[in-house]
């Protein structure tokens, strides 16, 4: 649940403090999501507001935000998306927000700028989303604004072959957060005893089999309820549906989901929720992903280590999702690609969905190299 600040009571706040206290020892076990270097972001800029008082005009319930706040400009503070529009010329405008860091009680002010220069977009930020950050996770890093930009062009391409390394930032949203999809932590690599690997599995080892899922249960990223967590450099980021910017509600909605962000090769990124051609109904989209094998035992992959239960965390010797690679795209069994997108009148695009891959997969576009 997110809370508008003036209702966030002052124990949640101390609940959370405690909370980080109790669970810091715990964070060395934690799985880290990356090695924290942003090339593109000129660093952490520690400007936070340490008060919990919070200015009135960010007294905002996501029930009562202007949803054209995403193309109108202004404050976006708890505000939910409504275009479709795969133009990100649409989207062009300054937006501000003012959200809480629930583990802390300390105070943000959020800043997004959208921008158009003939053939490409900008997305610049602070890195600071449009919602409170923290509830529900242990976050061994503390937030802090990290400015950053990223551009993309305005009228993406289909390639001919998908470009699978996604490592780093593949996506950037509407309200300035960023979607850094791979954890940095591999079956068998880096330092770490067999089972427990936090970290050292970059881009390096793109194609590694048994890369750790962020999303699974059966690991530990420490990820808030908008499924994002903090990197070593302060910046929030999200690994999937960041449970903010549309509603994922798809059995309560008359439309479907609008964009919500832009991929690094300048295709739009939707919500969940799509219009079902055949019925004329709205239904949550189906990502085309299965369990390899049924779920059944995992198969040695030459060159790699294969999971086995009983080695530190590893949950079982199945394929049961608490790697990537217990994953294979079915073609057809759902209503996406392999990239984890489709086109609708048109427009293609990648779309958020609540089970693997989560947002996409790979490009079908080519990437821009500011990300």
């Amino acid at each position: 649940m997110i809370y508008p600040l003036q209702d966030l009571p002052e124990f949640t706040i101390l609940l959370n403090k405690f909370r980080i206290f109790v669970f810091a020892a715990l964070a060395s076990s934690q799985i880290s999501c990356g090695d924290g270097d942003y090339s593109s972001n000129s660093g952490p800029d520690p400007g936070a507001e340490s008060s919990f008082d919070a200015p009135a005009d960010s007294d905002k319930d996501i029930e009562t935000v202007d949803a054209s706040g995403f193309v109108a400009g202004g404050d976006i503070t708890y505000a939910l998306a409504s275009s479709r529009s795969g133009n990100c010329e649409t989207y062009v405008n300054s937006y501000d927000s003012k959200v809480i860091d629930l583990t802390t009680g300390k105070v943000f002010s959020g800043r997004v700028d959208i921008s158009f220069n003939g053939n490409k977009c900008a997305i610049s930020s602070n890195g600071i989303p449009n919602h409170n950050m923290g509830e529900g996770g242990f976050f061994p890093n503390a937030i802090s604004n990290v400015n950053q930009s990223y551009e993309f062009t305005s009228s993406p391409q289909i390639i001919s072959e998908p470009i699978k390394n996604i490592w780093k930032v593949s996506v950037v949203l509407l309200n300035g957060g960023v979607v850094d999809i791979l954890p940095a932590a591999c079956y068998g690599v880096g330092n770490s005893p067999l089972g427990r690997e936090k970290i050292g599995c970059g881009s390096n080892y793109i194609d590694h089999p048994w890369r750790y899922d962020p999303m699974s249960s059966l690991n530990d990223f420490g990820t808030d309820i908008h499924n994002a967590h903090v990197q070593p450099n302060g910046l929030y980021h999200y690994h999937a549906n960041p449970m903010a910017i549309f509603d994922g509600d798809c059995n309560n909605q008359s439309t479907a989901s609008p964009v919500i962000g832009f991929a690094a090769d300048g295709f739009p990124v939707f919500g969940s929720c799509i219009l079902d051609q055949q019925t004329g109904l709205v239904r949550e989209v189906l990502s085309s992903y299965k369990l390899k094998d049924g779920g059944g035992p995992r198969k040695t992959v030459n060159g790699y280590q294969t999971p086995i239960a009983g080695n530190g965390n590893i949950a079982s010797s199945n394929y049961d999702g608490q790697f990537r690679g217990d994953y294979e795209f079915v073609e057809n069994s759902g209503d996406l690609d392999q990239c984890n997108g489709m086109a609708v009148d048109g427009q293609y695009g990648y779309y958020v969905t609540n089970s693997f891959p989560w947002v996409l997969n790979c490009f079908s576009g080519t990437p821009d190299d500011s990300f």
